[in-house]
């Protein structure tokens, strides 16, 4: 542990972790990111940002699944100490996590512990990420659990095991379902629709997809304006 003084602990970088059915633009959104970026593709869906100038790639190969949790850090790690870039994505999550379970899979005798390696895997990643010093974009597929009750709450999460994503979302200050409705992209990170949702960077709980890094100021009406 490391010991901090009142007032002196310093403000790290933001994490962001957003899930959606695929084509509604989960990969397009680190567009918004600013400066330097790197993208690590787990699931080769790099056309939205192949013109993009400021972001390099690091695509997964079928020759790499085999040995893709000690790629990924190692990787991660490289691109952390370069001190190159200041924003880094995971796309897509979904794909890393069934890429790893079948690593522990294939390597165990055992498999009733495999889920909890797989946890505990997701949670060393997450706080490598922390550490980073970097601002941290992560995607996932959703999935849809179907209408329960009256209002439907709840009915959508990220395509992860429940307890993985809790351990690796639980570091993240943002999570939100990006969804396309009358033609609009939006993302909800309001917990209390049931879904999963978590907003720690400020109090929006529903936005304009658009609006994930920088918020667009309402306009201020100035008193006594007719």
């Amino acid at each position: 542990m490391k010991f901090y003084k009142a007032g002196e602990i310093p403000e790290v970088p933001n994490m962001y972790f957003v899930y959606g059915d695929g084509g509604t633009g989960k990969t397009s959104l680190f567009k918004q990111f600013k400066g330097k970026k790197l993208l690590f593709s787990f699931d080769k869906s790099t056309n939205p940002l192949r013109h993009q100038k400021d972001t390099d790639f690091m695509v997964v190969e079928e020759d790499d699944f085999a040995n893709i949790q000690q790629l990924t850090v190692g990787f991660l790690q490289r691109a952390i100490k370069s001190g190159e870039y200041q924003a880094i994505a995971l796309d897509n999550v979904t794909s890393l996590q069934n890429l790893v379970l079948e690593n522990i899979d294939n390597a165990s005798k055992d498999n009733r512990q495999n889920y909890q390696k797989l946890q505990i895997w997701f949670r060393q990643l997450a706080t490598m990420l922390r550490e980073s010093n970097v601002t941290i974009y992560a995607t996932a597929h959703q999935i849809d659990n179907g209408t329960g009750g009256l209002t439907g709450a709840g009915r959508y999460g990220a395509d992860m095991n429940e307890k993985t994503f809790n351990a690796f979302t639980s570091v993240f200050d943002f999570v939100g379902r990006l969804y396309v409705q009358d033609n609009q992209r939006w993302i909800d990170c309001d917990p209390e629709s049931g879904n999963h949702g978590k907003n720690r960077i400020d109090d929006r709980t529903k936005f304009h997809a658009e609006e994930l890094i920088e918020p667009k100021q309402e306009e201020k009406k100035e008193e006594g304006a007719a």
